[in-house]
């Protein structure tokens, strides 16, 4: 099934399901994460959709405001590739453990929305990953189990000030402003649910202005998903509605093959299966 959050001109957020004709309503009072959360009343209510027209004028949204966001670090090719870049080795630790660090939900826009560009920054980049949703509870879950927790999946689109990134990358905490301002992470088109896409072995591509820049395929990710899953739970329960980033695919970053963002681009991410999210780059904002 195609989730999607969608919103008609003037009204509220609701949940939708996007079919071959359009988005049709899903009958469905709450958010996405809660409808993840009650998934089997879901099912039910959502028995009758596509018996009525699809819905004039639906704009889609980014498909839900997660409960949380972990990005994690996993295809080796985008490691080398800005590794490379950036004049450092790649810690060993990094082929050890799947790693992560945490990002806003409250930064979140969806498909065609502009991506603001902060003014503190000159050079800010684009990110490929696949998206995990987890769909219920648990804690300390061993990683044969893991994909029993799996909800669906969606695109993100994990945008960063490279030129901040690098002077805070010096002091070793991990990424602060370089990750975070409103509408630096972007979510969609749809979130596809795990009995109908399985995020494990999918193609992944990247175009600006039209023409392809990367493409992998999740079957080449040092650290998968299983192993995301159990190392996040350790002694911390998940709940639904978090988000995992599978990290950044190889050549998936402006950063890896030297090619900036212009205000006025367009950038395309697809993932078989789940579609193309598409976001125009922002004019830089001005200094208050």
């Amino acid at each position: 099934m195609k989730l999607v959050t969608y919103a008609v001109e003037g009204g509220a957020p609701r949940v939708g399901v996007l079919k071959h004709d359009g988005v049709h309503d899903a009958g469905f009072a709450g958010d996405m994460v809660a409808a993840i959360e009650g998934w089997d009343d879901f099912q039910l209510r959502s028995e009758s959709v596509g018996r009525e027209p699809p819905v004039r004028g639906a704009k889609l949204l980014a498909p839900l405001h997660p409960r949380s966001m972990r990005d994690f670090l996993a295809f080796e090719g985008h490691m080398k590739g800005a590794m490379e870049r950036l004049g450092r080795p790649i810690a060993k630790e990094w082929y050890e453990i799947p790693t992560y660090y945490k990002a806003m939900p409250d930064t979140v826009i969806g498909p065609d929305a502009e991506i603001p560009w902060p003014a503190y920054s000159k050079r800010i980049d684009y990110e490929l990953e696949l998206a995990l949703v987890i769909g219920k509870r648990g804690r300390d879950i061993p990683a044969a189990r893991a994909m029993d927790y799996v909800f669906g999946w969606t695109i993100w689109n994990d945008v960063s000030a490279r030129d901040v990134q690098a002077r805070e990358a010096r002091v070793g905490m991990g990424p602060g402003k370089a990750k975070d301002w409103d509408g630096s992470n972007v979510l969609g088109p749809v979130l596809v649910t795990c009995d109908e896409l399985d995020g494990r072995a999918i193609a992944m591509r990247v175009r600006v202005n039209g023409a392809l820049r990367g493409e992998d395929n999740t079957a080449n990710m040092h650290h998968s998903f299983e192993r995301m899953i159990e190392h996040a739970s350790r002694a911390q329960t998940l709940y639904p509605g978090e988000v995992f980033g599978s990290g950044t695919i190889s050549r998936g970053s402006g950063l890896e093959i030297d090619q900036w963002l212009r205000p006025g681009d367009v950038i395309e991410l697809e993932v078989d299966g789940i579609g193309v999210l598409r976001n125009l780059v922002g004019a830089p904002l001005s200094l208050p």
